[in-house]
């Protein structure tokens, strides 16, 4: 199967989730299929594997209307793009688009690095539901990360095409923590500063917590960071990182008490995975979509409630527990892998296919070819 992922929405610099959730499904599919990717900026390149790619338009461009004609040229067997807004018009091909969730509905605020023009429109967007059904009824299948946004995206009717899952899963890793090593008393909370994220009751819970420091890893701007520094938790208890390296994360996550993440909404929840795999025990919000990825492993709180967060690391500092929630966490994380997430849009690109085919009778598709390495 020639499969053509468009891969435009990778970072330059540095992974974000969409990112790095394309670059990980890429490098998975490519052991087995024909995949070429789509890029829009050479340097996309330094953050992806090493497989055959296409540089077009950029997807934030007016091209991006047009994209279809070039694509139609390349003759792909299915074409998946890891967000829904890749433009359709006059496509020729099978077309599977991502939706990970609908945070943005409830949270307006659109991703800063958006150009202005781009963040208008995206709040006028996510000012009603239409716009994401025309968005998403121009695909052969939808596909999303996760069985809560698989049930919203029932709930609110946002689609009258096939919705089929293909997983996040955490970057493979070597390390796995011994119980009986000393360990820190830092918590660790990995992700962005938007309001929803909740990081103020983060903050705030470190004044029930003497000893502990909480280390905030990602990258924020002069201006949150006061907003979070006139909390005025204990001195010395907030640790501005200011964006770590990957091995600085998995040197951090070796050493704290858990990770933390009290986010209101969320369309997976990545970095609680990635802590699992590690043996870092979880303290996260009780919400569905943390429920689905944490099982029964990960210690759930109020996210309005700081003391709760307080209740939960000292609980961590009993006998044993800490070392329970460490091997349930390896367990959980056992679960997900990028190898069965390729098999999931493998899975979904056939189903496009048939869908493309059963609407389309004169489409041209060579599904019968199977993988092609």
């Amino acid at each position: 199967m020639r499969i053509l992922f468009d891969a435009r929405f990778t970072r330059t610099d540095h992974h974000d989730g969409i990112s790095r959730y394309g670059a990980s499904l890429i490098e998975a599919l490519a052991r087995t299929d024909d995949v070429v990717m789509l890029i829009s900026d050479p340097r996309q390149l330094a953050l992806l594997p090493d497989v055959p790619h296409v540089r077009i338009s950029s997807p934030l461009s007016p091209a991006e209307l047009f994209v279809a004609r070039r694509i139609n040229a390349l003759r792909p067997d299915v074409v998946v793009c890891p967000m829904q807004t890749m433009g359709s018009w006059g496509r020729r091909y099978p077309l599977v688009l991502t939706l990970h969730d609908l945070i943005y509905y409830e949270n307006p605020t659109p991703p800063s690095f958006l150009p202005l023009p781009v963040r208008l429109l995206w709040r006028l967007y996510h000012r009603a539901y239409w716009p994401q059904r025309l968005l998403l009824d121009r695909a052969d299948v939808v596909a999303t990360i996760s069985r809560t946004t698989a049930g919203l995206i029932a709930a609110h009717r946002l689609t009258r095409r096939p919705v089929m899952l293909v997983g996040n899963a955490p970057q493979p890793t070597g390390r796995r923590r011994d119980p009986e090593a000393p360990r820190s008393p830092s918590l660790l909370y990995m992700g962005s500063f938007m309001p929803y994220k909740n990081v103020e009751t983060l903050v705030r819970s470190m004044s029930g917590l003497p000893g502990h420091a909480l280390h905030l890893l990602s990258r924020i701007t002069p201006e949150r960071q006061a907003e979070l520094e006139a909390l005025r938790a204990p001195a010395g208890s907030v640790v501005f990182h200011g964006g770590v390296t990957d091995a600085e994360y998995e040197d951090l996550l070796d050493d704290a008490t858990a990770l933390v993440t009290l986010s209101r909404a969320e369309g997976y929840g990545l970095p609680i995975i990635e802590a699992m795999a590690t043996g870092t025990p979880v303290i996260a919000s009780d919400i569905p979509i943390f429920r689905e990825v944490g099982g029964d492993a990960a210690l759930f709180v109020d996210p309005a409630d700081p003391q709760a967060v307080a209740d939960a690391v000292r609980q961590l500092h009993q006998p044993g527990r800490w070392a329970e929630a460490s091997r349930l966490g390896l367990e959980r994380a056992a679960m997900y892998s990028w190898s069965a997430s390729a098999g999931q849009l493998r899975d979904a690109c056939r189903r496009a296919i048939e869908e493309h085919g059963r609407r389309r009778p004169g489409s041209r598709t060579r599904a019968g070819r199977g993988p092609s390495r």
